[in-house]
């Protein structure tokens, strides 16, 4: 197995190419093998022959493998709805009037003010836009990491990792900065800082799938992963985002007992009908 199809089994949790077996393509086809068959003829044949064909089988596995990678409307919904509609804000937030974007934003911050008057408001509202646009590196983590973690636990296991570190995240940074304010230690600003966007639950997600992921491939993923975010932390650019990073990526590894047996009993047989272990048949007696 080529290294491709080996990153594409490991990132996926799924079968590859290969598993269908030497004579066949990504669709279990057949016909897809690489090269012509043999025919009589010389070579100018055989290279007509060759460029009619198309595309050989590399080539197409290679596209194959690599939409895999990618969110589908059947196999990852909560990806693929959650990914257009974010597409749908940030083409708002460029081409949009600037001053309504300002004000969208602002009132989609995450700030102590605005929690303590519409907390479940602001909390998705927040999560509705990416900091940065399409182009940043939270964009791109989102597509890939989200559609191999709903792979892996389902739809609405990926909401509940998304979501719960968005919210836990947001309230562990914010909630402190209110006290720090009501202390003194911070001036009335603080209250009023702008704080949107995906990064939170990114990153919590980031955390849960290096749990999912085999030992060796998980532990670079989580190393690499929290090496950024340690190195923006010191940079202390925007340390209370940066804690919020690191406080995310800690919530996902600490999700992984609790997705492991989550993702055993989503793979786990339903039992018959007929089986005296069906919880419709409980208690039932044989004669």
């Amino acid at each position: 197995m080529s290294w491709l199809g080996t990153a594409e089994r490991i990132w996926t949790g799924r079968g590859t190419v290969a598993d269908a077996g030497p004579d066949t393509g990504p669709a279990g086809t057949p016909g897809l093998l690489p090269g012509i068959p043999r025919q009589r003829g010389g070579g100018e044949t055989g290279a007509r022959a060759a460029a009619e064909a198309g595309p050989s089988a590399p080539a197409v596995a290679v596209r194959w493998r690599l939409w895999r990678l990618l969110p589908t409307p059947v196999g990852t919904p909560f990806t693929f709805g959650y990914a257009i509609l974010l597409v749908a804000t940030s083409l708002f937030a460029e081409y949009a009037d600037p001053g309504l974007v300002s004000d969208l934003l602002r009132g989609s911050s995450t700030d102590v003010v605005h929690l303590a008057q519409a907390p479940l408001v602001v909390l998705i509202a927040s999560a509705l836009w990416i900091a940065g646009g399409m182009t940043s590196g939270y964009a791109l983590a989102f597509l890939f990491v989200l559609t191999a973690l709903e792979r892996r636990i389902g739809a609405r296991a990926a909401v509940a990792v998304f979501f719960g570190g968005h919210v836990l995240a947001t309230l562990a940074t914010e909630v402190p900065v209110a006290f720090s304010v009501a202390a003194g230690g911070l001036p009335e600003s603080s209250l009023h800082r702008l704080d949107y966007g995906i990064s939170f639950g990114v990153m919590t997600c980031v955390g849960a799938l290096a749990g999912l992921l085999p030992a060796w491939p998980g532990r670079l993923l989580l190393a690499g992963v929290g090496y950024l975010a340690l190195t923006d932390l010191f940079a202390y650019v925007d340390p209370l985002s940066d804690w919020g990073h690191l406080l995310s990526l800690a919530l996902g590894v600490a999700s992984w007992p609790l997705l492991r047996r989550w993702r055993t009993r989503r793979a786990a047989p339903a039992p018959l009908l007929g089986d005296l272990g069906h919880p419709a048949l409980r208690g039932a007696r044989m004669y």
